[in-house]
Parts: structure tokens; sequence; C-alpha cells
């Protein structure tokens, strides 16, 4: 994956073709989408954008400060389980366990409401999607 940056902008990932003649392969990653083209359009969107890791490592240097080492390692693993844990690769996943470790499962916010997984841009094949992630193409 390449990055593209333009003078005086922030540089965003994503923008340049995947595939093997220049152009994107939408059979094993669907069509294009437009939000990830667009620049950000306020300083404050990076903020936004890395607003839960920067309280993750907040979190874990207070539990390091008063438990010790073992508890922000301890719960490090028990994110990293709860990522893990997919659905296929052409389905959304809700990653339930990992709000309810984080705290977010009782909680309604902007994303919740805005963030419908059938009006997603993203559509492809159900058996090339699961070749693909397993390596078989």
């Amino acid at each position: 994956m390449c990055v593209f940056s333009l003078k005086d902008s922030v540089p965003v990932a994503g923008l340049c073709p995947q595939g093997a003649y220049g152009v994107q392969d939408s059979l094993r990653s669907g069509f294009t989408s437009i939000k990830n083209e667009l620049l950000p359009s306020h300083p404050l969107e990076l903020s936004e954008k890395n607003f839960q890791p920067n309280q993750d490592k907040m979190n874990f240097s207070t539990l390091r400060s008063i438990q010790g080492l073992h508890a922000p390692l301890k719960l490090q693993m028990e994110y990293r389980a709860a990522r893990q844990i997919q659905r296929l690769p052409f389905l959304q996943s809700s990653n339930l366990a990992l709000d309810t470790l984080r705290g977010n499962d009782e909680s309604i916010g902007f994303e919740d409401i805005l963030n419908d997984p059938f009006q997603s841009e993203m559509m492809g094949e159900p058996h090339i999607m699961v070749e693909y992630q397993l390596g078989l193409l």
C-alpha cells in the first residue's frame, strides 16, 4: 500500500491503485469508497480518528502506575483476543466483545446511529473474499 500526500496536507493511505495493471481489483477488494479518497477537512478530524488509541494509552499508563506492569499487559492481551474474533470477510462484525472490554457497550455514540453497515459501499463476491483472506488466490 502506498501513501500519497500533497504539499501542506496530511498524508492519506489508500489512494494508489492496487491491481496488477494499475487499476483496482474490484473482485477482491470491492468497489472504491469515496470516503477513503477524501483528505481530512478539519484539523480535529485526525484527533477524533486517533481518540480511542490515545485513550487506551492513557488508561494503560494509569493502570500501570496503580496496579503494576501485569495489569495493562493482561488487558492488551484481552483486547487482542477480542479483535481476532471476526465474522467472514464479507459480513460486518460488531466487535461486541471489544466494546464490552472497553466499556463502550452501554453508551450510544455517533457511530452507533450513523454507521449502518447495510449502507456500506463495501460489496464483493463472498467466495472470492474468503479465498483471498485465506491466501488461496
